[in-house]
């Protein structure tokens, strides 16, 4: 009974640490434009400094895994969470570009560091717990990015980029100090058996399984991006829709994959995890091929809407498949996820582009579609999302 209260503390105190990344993540974005004026660089610049952020956050992901069997997950998600606090700061207040850029890639390596913690700390909670709590995990991580961007943006109209970003760090910090004491406590290892720390991990195992588990994510994460980027230019420059309308396909879509991760754990203990993550490939694929032959904006936008709702419970799926890896340590298989899934969203823009660019927005929804119908086709590949391992007395015993 003890185990199971400090699960449920732990489950929020995660819930907490995910809001938190998400927040920050959210503050950031308001924070973009301002950069291009300040440091007086064009958006061919301010596109590769993204690019810095996004390579420094998917390099770490790979070596967050071996930290995690080092160390602990608890200790390296809360040493991530504090680290995390003062970055955006730091990225503000940079007096020159060459700072900016090295701050840029610091603030990507913490945020993804921690990312693949919190996400192993979750997954040995759904252990604890018998049940799932990824996707509502994910939930929060959207809520704080929403409550970041919204409040964020507010803040730098009446009070300026370097006061948020202060009060960004001050909001963090509050959450992630709050949450510390709660985490999940690291499981011991009895004496004699090779624990996740052993020397013996790869930082690239040979295991097909994992990093099929990656390029699903990748192929879950791909049409995040493509929405994000390119779904108000779609319909701006191919359905005539003004820039207010525009801007709803990637709001409904966002709004529709937050209201989803909050309800998909009860969808995924009900359904399981092979099941939710087929029904969910065929949605997210039937919403975007329906963005791709609509005739009017308002069916575009609707349809990404659908396609939110679908698109919600892929990559909380794989991951939690990922942490219940039966031949991998959990924060091992899912840096390695992580990395090769959030290849999509840093990858997705510019190829995206160049292919609607030369073939048109509608082929490429479409096509984008059809990836997400092979995801739907080798659901059963996640059937590990699933698998409670069974704690071993001394690990139950250090709870």
């Amino acid at each position: 009974m003890q185990v199971d209260v400090r699960a449920r503390r732990a489950r929020w105190a995660v819930a907490a640490m995910f809001l938190a990344n998400g927040f920050v993540m959210g503050a950031w974005a308001p924070q973009i434009p301002l950069l291009m004026p300040r440091h007086g660089v064009t958006e061919s610049v301010l596109g590769l400094l993204i690019l810095v952020l996004g390579l420094g956050a998917v390099s770490a992901m790979l070596f967050a895994g071996r930290l995690i069997s080092l160390y602990g997950g608890r200790k390296v998600l809360s040493l991530f969470a504090l680290a995390l606090i003062p970055v955006l700061p730091m990225v503000v207040f940079s007096s020159s570009l060459w700072a900016l850029a090295l701050f840029m890639a610091v603030f990507g390596a913490m945020a993804g560091c921690m990312d693949v913690a919190m996400n192993a700390q979750a997954v040995e909670i759904e252990r604890r717990l018998h049940k799932a709590i990824m996707s509502s995990s994910h939930g929060f991580w959207s809520l704080g990015g929403f409550i970041g961007g919204s409040a964020g943006a507010w803040v730098i109209a009446y009070w300026g980029s370097e006061v948020q970003s202060l009060l960004t760090a001050g909001v963090v910090a509050v959450v992630v100090l709050a949450a510390m004491p709660f985490l999940l406590p690291d499981a011991a290892h009895a004496p004699g058996i090779k624990t996740a720390a052993a020397p013996g991990t790869k930082l690239f195992p040979k295991d097909f399984h994992v990093w099929l588990l990656g390029f699903l994510a990748l192929f879950s994460m791909v049409p995040e991006g493509a929405v994000l980027d390119w779904a108000a230019i779609y319909l701006q420059k191919e359905l005539g829709s003004d820039v207010f309308v525009s801007g709803l396909a990637f709001a409904f879509f966002a709004g529709a994959m937050a209201v989803m991760r909050f309800l998909g754990d009860t969808v995924r203990n009900r359904l399981g995890a092979i099941r939710t993550l087929r029904l969910s490939g065929l949605l997210g694929a039937a919403g975007l091929m329906g963005g791709a032959l609509a005739p009017y904006d308002w069916v575009a936008i609707a349809s990404f809407a659908a396609a939110g709702l679908g698109v919600a419970n892929m990559v909380p799926i794989l991951f939690s498949a990922a942490g219940n890896h039966p031949r991998l340590p959990p924060a091992t298989a899912i840096s390695i996820v992580s990395m090769v899934g959030y290849c999509g969203i840093l990858v997705a823009p510019s190829t995206i582009g160049f292919l609607a660019e030369h073939a048109g927005f509608r082929p490429t929804y479409a096509g984008l579609a059809l990836i997400l119908v092979v995801v739907a086709l080798l659901a059963a590949r996640a059937a590990d999302a699933d698998a409670r391992k069974v704690l071993a007395p001394a690990a139950a015993q250090a709870a």
